[in-house]
């Protein structure tokens, strides 16, 4: 049984977008993401695990890599976010003779200027969607990385600001390994949050049905039905989720986590022979943060170890790296953190 950790507090911090505008209330703001989930769930149907994963990766301010079989609404549910925010959105086919410049932008001679002018590419949108990610070479994969970590893209000597939301969602066909450039695990400790996707039940694939004939006869996707989140909205959500309470006991339950990883000889010496690699202090950043954005769309003040729990997998499972006897036996990342999950005692 779990024990209530403390009431919230008020955050003082500014975000970019405020300046002296009246900053919006967590009592306004929650409502109307909530709204935005419901109107995604409405949209994209049987995929309410990525739509939550979503929403926790914008409140964390973040990046997804999602994988799953094609066909499985991937591209319309960010396509549909952004519908539902006051925000650009583009999508880049990764493919393998794909060019670094074909995602940053490049320079233009401009003969009737005399001057070379810097044509932007498609990561200067604030919502990016990078398709199959893993078929494109490892330079347009650090291309793009390079702009997911520093939030800013170098074209020649001169270095580029990218907007101030930035959020991409990379995917990966786990059916078709040929012709592809898996990425490295310090590439994947980049993405905040791997989350894999399955086939709907039966009942959701009878709604998608419905939805499908309905969008055929429109010859259009389905307005959203909630209004857009501006900027300011995201950024005031942003300072709402990082003000939540997080007592003492549910932080070093994070840590010990994250600890256990490297070092798990602790709870099972069996285990500690199956782990690699453990994850980095990026992992415990950002499990603290995808655990703020799950209670803070929950409704509550304060983190519990429950958050924790319930978004750990998507956090963990791809920095921790199992070792050759245990790929050998069948383990990943997946049932490790799993296996930490069960052995770390709750607060």
């Amino acid at each position: 049984m779990l024990t209530v950790y403390g009431a919230g507090m008020e955050s003082n911090s500014i975000s970019p977008l405020q300046g002296a505008e009246p900053v919006p209330t967590t009592a306004s703001l929650l409502p109307r993401f909530i709204a935005l989930r419901d109107a995604l769930s409405a949209r994209i149907v049987g995929q309410q695990a990525l739509i939550e994963r979503l929403l926790i990766a914008l409140l964390a301010d973040g990046h997804l890599l999602v994988e799953g079989a094609p066909g499985l609404a991937k591209t319309s549910a960010i396509r549909a976010l952004a519908d539902g925010l006051e925000a650009d959105f583009a999508r880049v086919q990764f493919t393998p003779d794909l060019l670094p410049a074909d995602l940053t932008g490049t320079e233009v001679w401009r003969p009737q200027d005399g001057r070379f002018e810097f044509q932007p590419g498609p990561v200067f949108h604030s919502l990016l969607l990078a398709d199959e990610i893993n078929r494109a070479p490892a330079k347009v994969q650090s291309a793009l990385l390079e702009a997911m970590g520093e939030h800013q893209v170098t074209v020649g000597r001169a270095t580029y600001p990218l907007p101030p939301l930035f959020m991409v969602m990379a995917t990966q066909n786990p059916i078709e390994q040929e012709g592809t450039f898996p990425l490295p695990e310090a590439q994947l400790d980049r993405f905040l949050m791997h989350v894999r996707i399955g086939y709907p039940q039966a009942g959701a694939e009878t709604e998608i049905l419905r939805l499908a004939r309905e969008r055929a006869r429109r010859n259009s996707a389905p307005a959203m039905q909630s209004a857009r989140l501006s900027l300011e909205d995201v950024f005031a959500a942003r300072d709402a989720v990082l003000a939540l309470h997080l007592a003492p006991a549910v932080e070093r339950y994070i840590v010990e986590l994250v600890l256990a990883s490297r070092d798990a000889s602790r709870y099972d010496a069996a285990l500690a022979r199956r782990i690699a690699w453990g994850a980095s202090p990026r992992g415990s950043i950002a499990l603290e943060r995808c655990a703020r954005a799950h209670a803070w769309l929950a409704g509550r003040d304060f983190v519990t170890p429950d958050d924790v729990r319930a978004i750990a997998p998507e956090v963990l499972r791809h920095r921790i790296l199992p070792a050759y006897e245990a790929l050998a036996e069948g383990w990943d990342g997946e049932r490790l953190v799993a296996e930490l999950l069960q052995r770390v005692p709750l607060p």
